[in-house]
């Protein structure tokens, strides 16, 4: 920079003089640049386009200071975005903040041999590409900043609404803390829930993002202790969706909770994942991954009350009004071992008799006793029944 004293040091604030005199229709000339070359300019509100003019003229003065001590350290990013809100970050875009910027310096480049003291043109245009290439910087770093803010925000935002799934406590202060977070209310939703992997939980959960949106499922997700939950949107296959996700959960079971109609409802599917998980030690040769309802009699031996009352009322309860002798023939069925013809000998029928019950029995419940793990599941339902029948309180 110029000595002082000098010839140059005499331009300089000759320079400097007439910049300060020009600030002001310099922004006016900005504003009216972007205003004709900007249509997402000229299609905001008139409040944020008034910020948008603060800030071109915060730039100018900024460049001004600079100017005038360009030797002193200068917190761009304070001096020029410090004037708006923070919320014009998310008003318009990183791309939009460029032309904005590109467009003012533009402004300033073409009147640098207006305002540019005779003979000092070139140390103008010099100190201008410099403060260009700072306020791109500072730029840079204001959109980082708030993208960092936004993003641990909805880090913090999407964890309570996770928690509050899985805790039984979602409400509808829940579902708008999820709306703002995109989430955009599907119609079936199911819960994953599975063991998290060791290292950074940031990666984990981008990891299954990315799943999702191979898979076009809407997810909310978190790493709670050493589970990884997944609450999906989108899809009326939970063991499809589980298929999909799969990959980021660590070693060990994975267990798909049923298909509900909304985030409200997600507790129960939580709550149905959460009991799977629990008991499925006790199912070495369980799928992975596996649903919730797969697991309803190791979940009912476990002490899930839910388990136990979902196989009463759709395996019993259906098996006791299609009549006493679908109950009774499979109880006598299972008792024998699964044998057709020793069934058929204990009730005194034939074993076609048998055949034509249990295939009543398959229709009414939707399992089979033919089928191993299937009779396991419908003689623990018996049990259940005849507790339930026996105690009121069972």
């Amino acid at each position: 920079m110029p000595e002082p004293g000098s010839n140059d040091a005499h331009s300089h604030s000759a320079t400097l003089k007439r910049l300060e005199q020009s600030s002001g229709r310099l922004a006016a000339n900005a504003i009216a640049r972007m205003d004709e070359t900007l249509p997402w300019y000229r299609a905001m509100p008139p409040e944020n386009r008034s910020w948008i003019g603060l800030v071109a003229q915060a730039g100018i003065a900024a460049f001004t200071e600079w100017f005038r001590h360009p030797e002193t350290p200068q917190a761009i990013s304070t001096d020029v975005f410090g004037t708006a809100p923070r919320e014009l970050t998310r008003a318009i875009t990183l791309r939009q903040t460029v032309e904005m910027v590109r467009t003012t310096i533009e402004v300033m480049e073409t009147a640098i041999d207006e305002v540019a003291a005779p003979g000092d043109e070139a140390v103008l245009r010099e100190a201008l590409l410099v403060y260009a290439r700072e306020i791109a910087f500072a730029t840079a770093q204001v959109y980082a900043q708030a993208a960092e803010a936004r993003g641990a925000w909805d880090a913090r935002l999407e964890s309570l609404v996770v928690n509050a799934v899985l805790s039984g406590e979602a409400d509808e202060g829940a579902v708008s803390r999820a709306a703002a977070l995109g989430w955009n209310s599907p119609e079936h939703v199911c819960v994953v829930l599975g063991t998290a992997p060791d290292g950074d939980s940031e990666l984990t959960v981008e990891a299954i993002r990315r799943a999702a949106r191979h898979a076009k499922l809407q997810v909310l997700t978190g790493v709670l202790g050493d589970r990884l939950v997944v609450i999906a949107g989108g899809s009326d296959n939970p063991l499809a969706v589980a298929k999909a996700l799969i990959g980021p959960y660590a070693a060990g079971p994975v267990v798909a909770g049923p298909v509900v109609p909304d985030l409200l409802a997600a507790t129960r599917s939580a709550q149905a994942s959460a009991a799977g998980l629990k008991a499925c030690s006790a199912w070495q040769d369980a799928p992975r991954p596996v649903l919730a309802d797969d697991l309803l009699p190791e979940r009912a031996i476990a002490g899930d009350p839910a388990a136990r009352e979902q196989l009463v009322e759709e395996i019993y309860r259906p098996l006791e009004e299609a009549g006493s002798a679908l109950l009774e023939t499979l109880s006598v069925y299972l008792e024998q071992a699964s044998s057709l013809e020793g069934a058929a000998r204990m009730l005194f029928v034939h074993p076609n008799t048998v055949r034509y019950r249990l295939r009543r029995v398959t229709d009414v419940t939707g399992w089979s006793p033919s089928d191993v793990r299937s009779a396991f599941t419908l003689r623990i339902a018996l049990i259940l029944g005849r507790l339930a029948d026996g105690d009121p309180q069972a």
